[in-house]
Parts: structure tokens; sequence; C-alpha cells
């Protein structure tokens, strides 16, 4: 089993093949913001922490946190309901993102604008502008990646690269639904500077949609799911299905295609939202049969977002 956790690191952070750079994150319906800058905003003005633990008990495994906050400058004026009523948007997220030798920063700044073309229907263009910063710790290597001719050359020594890029973005949205497909990387990671020990960066498509539906005054349900694709990696399709409880908690499931099974939990409050996930690796997909533990702290800044969840 270590010699398929070591095969993996080594495909995973290979300078052609930056697999372990595709965070997966199984509440990825809670961080719409960052996946896409057009969703900057689409549930109000919102503080947002996460906190992934993947394959959990085995050293150098992945290990991601996120923080972010967005503001809907319809809020600030006295608006309730930013989701409708904000016409503009900005946020900003930061990333952190720790696997085998290699520690990653990602910061972004994005900023959305809505044109509304319904009673409740709005299009959502946005925009990121995308800062990373890669640490490559040379005492913590594979056997494979010091044989690597490009970071082989830094083995027993720390280096350091940033690349800097943008993020394009395409929502339609209402309280109910949303449809949105975004572009990360559009450049390519052309503008880099420090020690260039990955090559150019391919660019990822992301498609999301969701739908919400209250179905009684106690009961309501949600369903998420989202597409990605690039150059250099499998297609990934995640799929998610809450029920949501008497507005105070939420159960569900979800599924990574040909990779993971999940189960969800959350507790709601009128302005705060905790969510946990226990994720599964399928046994076909020659993944570590650790487990994996994410949670998730959302909070309003404005209003009372507790009933309706993604």
């Amino acid at each position: 089993m270590k010699k398929i956790f070591i095969l993996l690191l080594s495909f995973g952070l290979s300078t052609t093949l930056i697999a372990q750079s595709r965070k997966y994150i199984s509440q990825f319906s809670h961080l719409q913001g960052y996946y896409n800058p057009s969703l900057t905003g689409y549930e109000g003005s919102m503080l947002r922490g996460f906190v992934r633990n993947q394959w959990a008990g085995w050293e150098g495994a992945p290990k991601t946190y996120f923080a972010s906050a967005e503001l809907d400058f319809g809020q600030l004026s006295g608006q309730v309901s930013g989701d409708i009523l904000g016409k503009n948007a900005a946020g900003i997220s930061i990333l952190h993102d720790q696997y085998g030798a290699f520690a990653e920063t990602e910061f972004v700044a994005s900023y959305a604008s809505r044109i509304q073309v319904g009673d409740q229907t709005n299009l959502r263009l946005g925009a990121g502008l995308n800062y990373r910063s890669v640490r490559l710790d040379g005492n913590s290597m594979t056997t494979e990646q010091a044989d690597d001719p490009i970071v082989g050359q830094y083995i027993g020594s720390f280096s350091n690269m940033q690349v800097m890029d943008f993020n394009l973005g395409i929502a339609l949205t209402h309280p109910s639904y949303y449809i949105s497909y975004a572009v990360h990387h559009v450049n390519q990671g052309a503008i880099s500077s420090g020690d260039v020990f990955m090559e150019r960066m391919p660019r990822i498509g992301i498609f999301q949609a969701g739908y919400r539906n209250r179905l009684s005054e106690n009961l309501a349900l949600a369903t998420n799911f989202m597409f990605r694709s690039q150059s250099d990696l499998p297609d990934n399709l995640e799929l998610n299905l809450k029920v949501v409880l008497k507005e105070k908690l939420w159960i569900g499931g979800g599924h990574r295609i040909d990779y993971a099974n999940n189960f969800q939990f959350g507790l709601l409050f009128d302005k705060m939202r905790i969510g946990y996930i226990y994720e599964m690796p399928m046994l076909r997909s020659y993944l570590l049969p650790n487990v994996t533990h994410e949670f998730m702290l959302t909070y309003a800044l404005f209003g009372d977002r507790r009933g309706m969840i993604w």
C-alpha cells in the first residue's frame, strides 16, 4: 500500500501531469465563488472556512485549508436579499494545500456583476485574479521525484515558484437554481517567477449547476453537481444531494465518479452553518483505503441565511 501511495504522489506531482493540483472538495456547493468568480456573493455577504484532511492517518497525505470573504454591495445599502437585489459583489479567497514535498498557497480576488433578465433570474459575469505560490521541500521527495530531471535538482534544498493568472466565469442564477461555467488559468500560468519546476498550467473548465426546493414547511431538498475538465487529467464529475429538516440540520450524500462516496451532515443556525463530510474512497479507484474528513463553517454578515442551502 505504501508503494501505491508513493506512485500516486509521483504521478500527481510530476512536472507534466500536476494531478494533485486538482483540489478535491466534496462540499463544493458551499464554495461556489472559489470555483466560479461570477458566483461571488450569490448567497449574499458571507465568511467561509474549510478544512479537508485527506486519507486521514497517513503521513504526508494531502491537507487543504480554505478561508474566504464575500461582500455583496447591495446589502451595504440595506437590501435584504443579496442573491436577488445585489448588482455587484467582490470577494477574496485563500487556499493552502499541502501534499508530500509540495506546499501550495493560492490567493484569488474576484469580482461579479449581475444583470437582471427576469423577475428573479439574473445573468452574472465574473473575473478573478489568481496568485499562486508553490514551495518545494527537497528533503521530502520520493525516490521517483528525486530521479526527475527538473525537480530532482532541488533535492536536499528548498525552492519557491510564483504564478500569476486569472479566472473568468458566467452564470445564470435564480433563488431555486443556478447554471454556471468558468475557466481557470486562462493565461496558462505564463506569468511566473522564482524557480520554475512546473511547466505551463493547462486551462481548467468547470461546469456547475444546482437546484433546491422547499417541499413543505419542515422539509427541503438541494442537489448539485460539478464537472471539471483539463487536457492532462481525466474528467471529474461530482454530485451531491441534501435533505434539510426543519431549517435546523441537513443530511445527505455525494459521489465522485469512479473515486469516492461520502456522507454529509450539517447544522443550521440563524447566521451560521456547520458542515461535516465523511468520505470513503472506492476500492476500484486504487486509492488509499483511509477515509477523508471535511469540516466547513459559513457565517452570514447580513440577514438570516439559515433556511435554504446549497
